[in-house]
């Protein structure tokens, strides 16, 4: 299954290894993962960063998206219980 990170991205779930809230503080060690993720290249805007509500950390790219934690959370579960739920 795949996760829409917003505009045109979408990742495996499988991929995803954390989602991070913006809003929240940061601890110094998340902020140095970020911005060394910044200085290699390997992290991805989606949107502007002043309307970046989150932060989706993948095997291989870091995410800076549009859509909140909780939305992404629940994009995730949602899929998760369809692929569970019993054929009728």
């Amino acid at each position: 299954m795949f996760l829409h990170l917003g505009a045109d991205v979408t990742v495996p779930k499988k991929d995803i290894v954390a989602i991070l809230d913006v809003s929240t503080g940061v601890v110094d060690s998340t902020r140095d993962f970020l911005k060394t993720a910044r200085n290699e290249g390997l992290l991805e805007t989606i949107t502007e960063v002043e309307k970046a509500r989150s932060y989706v950390i993948t095997t291989d790219v870091v995410y800076l998206s549009p859509i909140s934690c909780g939305t992404l959370k629940k994009r995730a579960s949602i899929h998760e219980t369809e692929r569970r739920s019993p054929v009728r």
